[in-house]
């Protein structure tokens, strides 16, 4: 039971979200903290939110766990990828525009 859960409708949380397309709410209580798990784990300082007992004993808990921490710790990954690529960006820009500014300053 996979889910992809990249936008939420209008001003529901992503937790409304879920309930309201049916998912049951062990899973979705997994999913968020899962979610929360993945964004840590991706960042510098790392952290779980997990309730073990729940996880080894609830198989929706688990699944929705598993399911929000793969998606959201991807998705952070894919995140700090596009800044450095943005950043890049930037500085190819800025390199160009001094390069310029050089060139022009040398044939005065």
């Amino acid at each position: 039971m996979g889910v992809l859960l990249a936008t939420v409708v209008g001003c529901q949380s992503l937790r409304q979200s879920m309930l309201a397309a049916d998912y049951p709410p062990a899973f979705v209580d997994g999913f968020e903290a899962g979610c929360n798990s993945g964004r840590a784990a991706a960042g510098p300082l790392g952290g779980f939110e997990k309730a073990v007992t729940r996880y080894q004993a609830e198989p929706l808990y688990a699944q929705g766990w598993d399911d929000g921490f793969r998606q959201c710790e991807q998705a952070q990954h894919v995140d700090q990828w596009q800044v450095r690529r943005d950043d890049d960006r930037r500085d190819r820009e800025w390199r160009h525009h001094v390069d310029q500014a050089m060139a022009k300053a040398l044939n005065r």
